[in-house]
Formats: structure tokens, C-alpha cells, sequence
């Protein structure tokens, strides 16, 4: 196991390579992720082992982190199950559990982002086979507090890192105080496709050997990484050449009758749970210098809370040591109209989680109903210099003015 920790504060803009003339000159584009740049597909020798979890003991890849979701409470034994889970979730690690055979029951979450450690000791009853946990945006949950919950009642718990790839809680990676973890790679780096599951503890047991990852959907993912690329570069020219590039690529998989894995999708696919993550996703994430991109997003992070909290009270007030964030989440009144109104300044965001899976009940947990009505994903991932967060500070300024 490796814990990373960043020096702070940094020392002039670690993750910003050189912009073109024409970027320069204000035809800006913002990606929400972040986009693969052509040297990331070099191979390269770093000097230090790669963090947790690409160095954990028993770590299963797969195309989905859905998938490892799956598999996960197959290997803990959760068919027939009543799985605690907490209300505010995405909808397809909740699908990815039915279609394992568990039986979930929702838990509170505050309007911060925080599992209610009281609610969720109360809800665990005599069908309890499980704890659930979310770490949102990169933030940690109380796992040592969750885990003497878990302990009292004798149950494991399956930590979803989804969202928190490199965060740590002080010393300690997220994903590795649970039973099991579970991370999605390409929400935080540019690779086509991955996720993991990390095994912790004695379980005995193996997930089932994975099937190769597609190879026209990894390519196709991977160009289009590199097409956004360069359009973030390159301004004009590299939006005409991304547009032109994507209508290539809809047409070859048409004409190819190519069934395209897209891990954009919002459901849980059964046919897709085996397939396991790409080699090229192992060799880009294994060229990244992964302290650089958690030492960029923090400071990109505080450099947009640091603007934007004046316009809108931040879910998160502080930024804890070992933070990895994924976004920041801006609270506003009409998310919709935001979005398009930056979407016309060019900065592409996320509408977070506005819905999540019907068996929850929404009336009983008005903190998330607020949280998926007026979160919008404002991106601060590794590609943006600290021009680019300026840049989208303005922006969300100017549109809300």
C-alpha cells in the first residue's frame, strides 16, 4: 500500500503543458474530464511505486466499476440479502446490487454530503448483511466510526470510491478500510475505459476470471480523448477537427455494425459484467505522474472555492489533507440554466446526479432532494491551469450576473 502526500502550497502550475497561440487569444473550451494528452501514451520509468490502489495485494480490473460492484457482492456472499446503502447515490451501483441478488434499504445523507452515522446504525436490522459507503467528489466518510458500526452489528463493508480515486482520509487511502473497495478510473484520469476492485482482509473466495476489454470501444474511447484534447489545445481548429473526427467514427461503427460499450451509459448492463479493463488503460495510468494530479486538482479546487464561494455557499467548507477532489460541486438555484449558459462560454459541466434509482424513496430524505435538484459538476480536474480555473470563475460569474 502507497499513500501519497503532496507538499503545499505548490510551486508554480504543475499540470498546465504550454497553450497555443490561439488558446491564448480567448477561444477557450473546458472539458469536464480530463483529456489524453499524446505523450501519456509514452512509455515512461517513474521513480516511485504507484499509489494505492494500483499497488494493492489483490486488486481485480474491470471495464466498469459497476462491474466490480457486482462481482464484489457476489464474492461476500449478498444474494437474498439487505444491503444498507445511502439515498444519495448515482442509481447504477444500486442496480449493479439487484442484479447480484441484494435487497437494498437507503440510509440518510446530509445536506454536506455526510452519511448519517445515526441513521444508519438504527436501520441496520436481522436481514443487515452489509454496509454500503460513498465517498462523494473525493471527500471521506467517517470509515473508522462506519467500520465500529459495522464491527458491533459483525458486517462488512463495501467501500465505493468511484468518485475518490488518489483521496486519503489524513494517511490512509479511501478503499482500503473496508472489506472491499471499489474505484472507477476513467471519472478521474484519461483512460478508455476501467475499474477496480480491491480486495482487503482475509475474504476467502476470487472473482471470476475477467473477458478481454473490446477493442473498437477502447479505441474509440481513447480518440475521443484525444480528439477533446485537442480541442482543448487548440482552440478552433481542434473543435472542427473533434467534430469532424467523432462524425468519422459514428460513421465506421455504423458501416461496421460495431457494437460500441460506451461507459457513459446510466444503467447496469449484465450482458457487459464480466468484460475487465483494457491494457491500454493499465499503460496510460501506469506513464501518469499521479502526485501531479492530485497536487493540481487541490489547487485548482481551492483556487475556484476561493471565487466562487461568495456567489454560493460551498458544500464543502474546507479542503482536508489528502483530498483528492473529483469536482467541485457549485449549489445553484436552476442548474439547467447554468449549464447552458456555460455551456455557450465554452466550459462543459455536469449535471450531478439528479436523479437517483426508483426504489428510494424520495420524499424521505429532503437533504438529497436538494442536493441532486442544485448540484452542477464544475470541472478542476489535472488539464486546467490556474488561467483555466480563472477563466471558469468568470464564467459562472458572468452567468449568473
Amino acid at each position: 500500500m502507497v499513500a501519497m502526500t503532496v507538499a503545499e502550497p505548490l510551486a508554480g502550475p504543475a499540470a498546465a503543458p504550454p497553450r497555443s497561440a490561439a488558446w491564448r487569444a480567448g477561444r477557450r473550451w473546458l472539458p469536464c474530464l480530463p483529456t489524453l494528452w499524446p505523450e501519456m501514451l509514452v512509455p515512461r520509468r517513474r521513480p516511485e511505486a504507484p499509489p494505492f490502489p494500483f499497488s494493492a495485494g489483490r486488486a481485480r480490473p474491470y471495464y466498469f466499476a459497476r462491474n466490480a460492484v457486482f462481482h464484489g457482492a457476489r464474492l461476500l456472499g449478498l444474494a437474498g440479502a439487505e444491503v444498507l446503502v445511502p439515498a444519495y447515490h448515482h442509481g447504477v451501483e444500486v442496480e449493479a446490487l439487484e442484479a447480484a441478488g441484494c435487497q437494498p434499504a437507503f440510509v440518510r445523507v446530509n445536506a454536506r454530503m455526510e452519511l448519517d452515522l445515526e441513521d444508519l446504525e438504527a436501520r441496520v436490522g436481522p436481514r443487515t448483511r452489509a454496509l454500503y459507503v460513498i465517498h462523494y467528489a473525493g471527500f471521506p466518510q467517517p470509515m473508522r466510526e462506519i467500520r465500529e458500526i459495522a464491527r458491533r452489528a459483525g458486517l462488512p463493508v463495501v467501500e465505493d470510491c468511484a468518485l475518490a480515486l488518489y483521496s486519503c482520509d489524513g494517511p490512509v487511502p479511501l478503499g482500503l478500510l473496508g472489506d472491499l473497495g471499489v474505484f472507477c478510473l476513467y471519472k478521474t484520469i484519461p483512460v478508455p475505459n476501467g475499474g477496480l476492485l480491491v480486495v482487503n482482509g482475509e475474504l476467502a473466495g476470487e472473482p471470476p476470471p475477467v473477458l478481454p476489454a473490446p477493442l473498437a470501444s477502447t479505441a474509440s474511447h481513447a480518440g475521443g480523448a484525444m480528439l477533446a484534447n485537442a480541442a482543448f489545445r487548440l482552440g478552433d481548429a481542434g473543435q472542427a477537427l473533434r467534430q469532424g473526427g467523432r462524425r468519422l467514427a459514428r460513421a465506421v461503427r455504423g458501416a461496421a455494425r460495431v457494437e460500441h460499450v460506451s461507459t457513459g451509459t446510466m444503467h447496469f448492463d449484465p450482458g457487459a459484467v464480466d468484460l475487465g479493463m483494457s491494457r491500454l488503460s493499465a499503460a496510460i495510468a501506469a506513464n501518469l505522474d499521479h502526485r501531479e494530479i492530485v497536487a493540481a486538482r487541490r489547487r485548482n479546487y481551492r483556487l475556484a472555492q476561493a471565487r466562487l464561494e461568495t456567489l454560493s455557499p460551498p458544500v464543502h467548507p474546507e479542503l482536508p489533507p489528502g483530498v483528492c477532489p473529483l469536482f467541485y460541486p457549485f449549489l445553484c438555484d436552476d442548474k439547467d440554466r447554468l449549464k447552458r449558459r456555460l455551456a455557450a462560454r465554452g466550459v462543459e459541466t455536469v449535471d450531478f446526479w439528479r436523479t437517483g434509482h426508483p426504489a428510494c424513496p424520495a420524499e424521505r430524505f429532503p437533504e438529497v432532494a436538494m442536493l441532486r435538484r442544485r448540484v452542477l459538476e464544475l470541472p478542476i480536474h489535472q488539464d486546467l491551469s490556474p488561467e483555466d480555473v480563472a477563466y471558469l470563475c468568470d464564467a459562472v460569474e458572468e452567468s449568473l450576473a
